[in-house]
């Protein structure tokens, strides 16, 4: 009930307003713009990595805030348990300077700590972790592979031709409506039975590293290429740890000390390119449109072939001079089905799904409209769609009533 009366507080805010991308990704909007929907149209542009990225690593920082915090309930220091750690985020800042106390007084550290993950409550941080459980029993993080350096590159000037060069660049993938065998697998899930160890924290970031950023052994529209596209200055080339074995040289250590924030520039990079590029996109197609792209195709395949069952008709009922004259009335019925389709697809609207509260998730699956102002613009341009049909097929019908008939 507690959660129910936080949605509707929710949706009361955005009463007047569409939602922001950061109240998406926390899961305070309501269909058609929550976040299963914003997956599923990352899903048909074949982008749905970015966000799975974005999920995973939000996922990481929150097992790496965790572990810090079971580390203080013990009554021990950051520094205490983990002077490398320590050592690295006083020399180059973390994104968890209040949780490990490094700055306890709000004082900013090096780098900046207002993230995107920061944005969000607590709740919208446990309602990110416990994203798509079913994922849990994903298979274990690969070993690496020889041939991997012994540390770790995060910046390359080296071109490679076969990378894309957006975040969305479909260079190297195609989008499920091409690619019908590409079936996304949703964020993984570490299930907490026990105590958070460092290990931990390194198999963690093993996985999102060789499932999102590692080349080796992706092949193009492979089920298994989910690299995503990072600029030169945010790539990471290897990665020297194992979750199968302690760190011991020094070199180790120092690598594993930078473990917590070793995604953080990459993530935010990904939450900027989704929040700039895909999003309003989203928003497009879900706010002014309750179609999918396959849909109102089929809508407009339909109305053509009806189009021009009707005009062959009408010119039928005018060449054979038909009588009475009050038949053509009945072309309404092929008119409107063909208007109806044509203007559906123009607008990638079906203003008799709007009416009956319905929006497509899949085409020709739908769900019912939740969000307040998306339901009051959806009502709006279906208004408006249902008058532009009116009135063409008012217009049609009665150019081909008042035709004289005349007989060849």
């Amino acid at each position: 009930m507690d959660d129910q009366r936080q949605q509707e507080d929710w949706a009361s805010d955005r009463s007047n307003r569409l939602p922001s991308f950061t109240e998406v990704l926390s899961r305070r909007t309501r269909p058609p713009v929550d976040l299963f929907m914003f997956y599923l149209f990352l899903q048909r542009e074949g982008a749905e990595d970015i966000l799975d990225f974005w999920l995973d690593v939000q996922q990481h920082e929150n097992l790496c805030r965790a572990y810090f915090k079971d580390v203080r309930k013990s009554g021990r220091t950051i520094k205490e348990d983990w002077p490398q750690y320590w050592d690295y985020a006083r020399r180059r800042g973390s994104i968890y300077g209040t949780v490990v106390g490094l700055n306890p007084d709000g004082m900013q550290t090096k780098r900046s700590t207002a993230s995107t993950g920061e944005l969000l409550s607590e709740q919208d941080k446990r309602n990110l972790a416990a994203t798509d459980e079913k994922a849990a029993g994903r298979s274990t993080s690969p070993r690496l592979t020889p041939g991997i350096s012994e540390h770790t590159h995060i910046a390359s000037t080296s071109p490679n031709n076969d990378r894309p060069t957006t975040p969305f660049s479909l260079s190297g993938r195609t989008p499920t409506l091409f690619n019908l065998k590409r079936a996304s697998r949703a964020p993984t899930v570490i299930p907490r039975s026990s105590a958070i160890t460092r290990q931990d924290l390194i198999a963690s970031a093993e996985r999102i590293y060789f499932r999102y950023l590692s080349p080796a052994g992706n092949t193009v529209n492979s089920q298994e290429n989910h690299e995503i596209y990072l600029p030169p200055s945010l790539r990471i080339h290897s990665f020297p740890l194992s979750s199968s074995a302690e760190p011991k040289s020094q070199s180790e250590m120092a690598i594993m000390a930078q473990i917590p924030d070793m995604f953080h520039a990459q993530k935010e990079y990904c939450f900027r390119a989704m929040e700039q590029d895909a999003f309003p996109r989203f928003l497009r197609a879900k706010a002014f449109g309750n179609l999918t792209p396959i849909s109102a195709l089929v809508r407009l395949i339909l109305g053509l072939v009806i189009l021009w069952i009707g005009l062959a008709t009408a010119f039928s009922l005018v060449f054979l001079d038909v009588q009475p004259k009050s038949k053509r009335f009945f072309l309404f019925i092929p008119f409107t089905f063909a208007v109806l389709f044509l203007v559906s697809h123009q607008y990638e609207l079906d203003p008799i799904l709007v009416f009956l509260g319905q929006s497509e998730t899949t085409p020709f699956r739908t769900l019912r409209i939740k969000e307040p102002y998306v339901k009051k613009l959806l009502l709006g341009r279906a208004i408006w769609v249902s008058v532009l049909v009116a009135a063409f097929v008012t217009a049609l019908t009665l150019i081909f009533w008042a035709v004289p008939g005349h007989r060849l």
